[in-house]
């Protein structure tokens, strides 16, 4: 007889992955898109993009300790680029560290919760085509390399 191991296997994921993987399962449950790692312009790259059902967009930073936090230079670079910015953080994260003026989501792998909305600036027309045109290459881009582990991506 085979023995079959059915204990719960390590994921292959960052912590910061599985805390992304959770906002974005959340998120969709408010009808969000959800792509991660994209990258609105050079020098910046966004942990989760969310375009939601009203054509809003929002970004939302994955910060799985206090390290990564406070080794994060660029956040305010991201404010521009979306209607409203979010942390996502664990349940044992030290929320004080975090700016009153931005939005919360305490999560984890499986899902998450928005505890503070992060103030609303709306993105200007030109922008937010911009944004969704790259969110759509984004999308696109990583369905492709999912079907097509081998092709060669193609910058245009």
């Amino acid at each position: 007889m085979t023995h079959v191991d059915l204990s719960p296997q390590p994921s292959p994921l960052q912590p910061g992955q599985l805390l992304a993987r959770g906002v974005a399962r959340h998120l969709a449950s408010h009808g969000f898109a959800c792509v991660e790692e994209l990258v609105p312009k050079r020098g910046l790259r966004v942990d989760v993009m969310a375009l939601g059902p009203k054509g809003e967009i929002w970004v939302v930073e994955c910060k799985s300790s206090r390290v990564d936090y406070m080794s994060d230079c660029k956040w305010q670079g991201y404010l521009e680029w979306a209607d409203r910015f979010f942390w996502a953080v664990d349940s044992d994260f030290p929320v004080e560290l975090l700016p009153d003026e931005t939005g919360l989501i305490i999560a984890d792998a499986y899902g998450g919760e928005i505890i503070r909305m992060g103030p609303e600036t709306k993105l200007a027309a030109a922008r937010r085509k911009v944004m969704v045109q790259k969110f759509a290459m984004h999308a696109a881009r990583r369905l492709h390399r999912l079907r097509d582990p081998d092709m060669r991506t193609q910058r245009g």
